[in-house]
């Protein structure tokens, strides 16, 4: 793939974080629970463009969650930001930052010995628990380092990360191999 195919398919997939991040279109309503699609992009732009670009992508998402905790944060994540903005900040990109990485050692681990969909499938939903695992973790680690009552959002935590977590791995599941399939395929022939 040249540099001209490269760099406009990721400000392609930024401007899709941005979309997503800005918007409603980012959060499927589950009843009370929010699944997010956010780390898809991030996902998917990491199979086909490689780890370096998935970091970029990650970066991304982070800068997105960054700016959404500092203007409209969550009861939460505010929580954490009025304690320890530093901590608060960190919660919101170290997670995204290890998106790129679950979701490439995955695919690239099972790639070589299954088929290609699988390894795309498994990869979407590593990617998405990794998110979902390490922003709640960081978030009750965080607030106990800040010295928030951790004890009083623990159940939200867990919930949020049971329901939410596990659909949003489901949806990464479907929907990245046949996104993934469809953007090398284009990009292919293109």
């Amino acid at each position: 793939m040249n540099k001209t195919k490269r760099f406009t398919l990721t400000a392609l997939l930024v401007a899709l974080i941005f979309l997503l991040g800005l918007t409603p279109l980012g959060l499927i309503p589950l009843g009370f629970i929010y699944v997010t699609i956010l780390a898809l992009p991030v996902i998917i732009g990491t199979l086909v463009l490689g780890l370096h670009t998935g970091l970029l992508l990650g970066l991304a998402f982070g800068g997105i969650s960054t700016f959404k905790l500092l203007t409209a944060p969550s009861s939460l994540a505010g929580n954490l930001l009025g304690a320890s903005p530093a901590l608060a900040i960190a919660m919101c990109i170290v997670p995204r930052l290890l998106v790129p990485l679950a979701s490439h050692l995955v695919y690239h681990r099972l790639k070589a010995g299954r088929a290609e969909r699988f390894a795309a499938m498994a990869a979407g939903a590593a990617g998405s628990l990794t998110n979902t695992v390490f922003y709640l973790g960081l978030m009750l680690l965080f607030y106990q380092l800040a010295g928030l009552d951790s004890a009083a959002v623990i159940s939200l935590i867990i919930g949020t990360g049971v329901i939410a977590g596990s659909m949003e791995a489901v949806v990464s599941a479907v929907l990245v191999p046949p996104i993934e399939f469809a953007l090398r395929k284009t990009l292919h022939k293109a």
